[in-house]
């Protein structure tokens, strides 16, 4: 009789572990609890591609070509090209409310928002290199943050803003 006994009581934590596992695996890595039904949010992303020209005594970046993706709370998204200096016709989908919460709630649960540098500026030595200048507008607050690409600077670019990088470029994707 103790054996059972013994048995049962050694499985209730193995259970109750499992209940807490479980969800943790299943569940993507940033929770949707991070957000609120009343959440606004808004995020414009401009990446440059640019070289620099020389006219002799001076140097000028110019834009080899210029990618502007705006998505609206509602998860409608605009994404606007310029090659050479000319406009391709915009482009518009609607993400589906799920992604804009994902969005939302990786800008609040990563401190996005509270982030202390606003420019993480390219080398001298670079000629040619990606730029990208990112504005996110939650619930009233703004920030706008601008960085080159990473192997373009020395200067170290947060692990925040690469991750929310990638995953506008993923939507970036969707129209490619």
């Amino acid at each position: 009789m103790a054996k059972p006994l013994i048995l049962i009581i050694a499985a209730v934590p193995i259970v109750f572990a499992a209940m807490i596992a479980i969800p943790m695996i299943i569940n993507p890595q940033i929770p949707f609890s991070a957000t609120n039904s009343d959440d606004r949010i808004s995020i414009e992303l401009t990446r440059y591609d640019l070289k620099k020209v020389s006219f002799g005594l001076t140097d000028r970046l110019t834009p080899i070509k210029s990618e502007i993706l705006t998505i609206s709370n509602e998860g409608n998204v605009r994404y606007l090209v310029t090659e050479n200096e000319h406009p391709l016709p915009e482009k518009t989908m609607t993400l589906q409310k799920d992604e804009v919460k994902k969005l939302t709630a990786m800008i609040k649960e990563t401190g996005f928002m509270s982030i202390p540098i606003d420019s993480i500026p390219a080398d001298e030595s670079v000629s040619e290199y990606t730029k990208f200048s990112l504005k996110v507008t939650l619930n009233g607050n703004t920030k706008q943050i601008q960085w080159s690409e990473g192997n373009a600077t020395s200067t170290f670019v947060p692990p925040i803003i690469t991750m929310v990088e990638s995953e506008l470029e993923r939507v970036i994707e969707k129209f490619n």
